[in-house]
């Protein structure tokens, strides 16, 4: 997956925006003024998603792509980097996972 469809995937949501409150590096992604993922656009880009967190431990085993939230609590978040490596319906639901998680 790319930023662009990660973009154009997160945004579709209802009751999302979009802005840069940490930097120019970092998308967010907000429903109802609540953050459910932040996109790094640096040259590895990734994604933090919020996760259940049983859930988050088993990606983590699951994937070499997915850790621990990089800056965030590591108990609700995952980083995710795009590589390739997740299969993109797979990233679709985590990215649904970490939406209604928030909303």
């Amino acid at each position: 997956m790319n930023i662009e469809l990660l973009h154009d995937y997160c945004i579709s949501k209802p009751n999302v925006t979009e802005g840069f409150p940490f930097g120019e590096d970092t998308l967010v992604f907000k429903v109802r003024g609540r953050i459910f993922a932040l996109a790094n656009l640096d040259s590895e880009p990734s994604v933090n998603l919020k996760c259940n967190p049983a859930l988050a431990i088993e990606l983590r085993e699951k994937y070499d792509s997915v850790s621990p939230g990089y800056h965030m609590n590591k108990k609700h978040w995952n980083t995710v980097l795009l590589d390739g490596s997740i299969p993109e319906a797979e990233l679709f639901t985590w990215i649904d996972h970490s939406y209604d998680l928030v909303k």
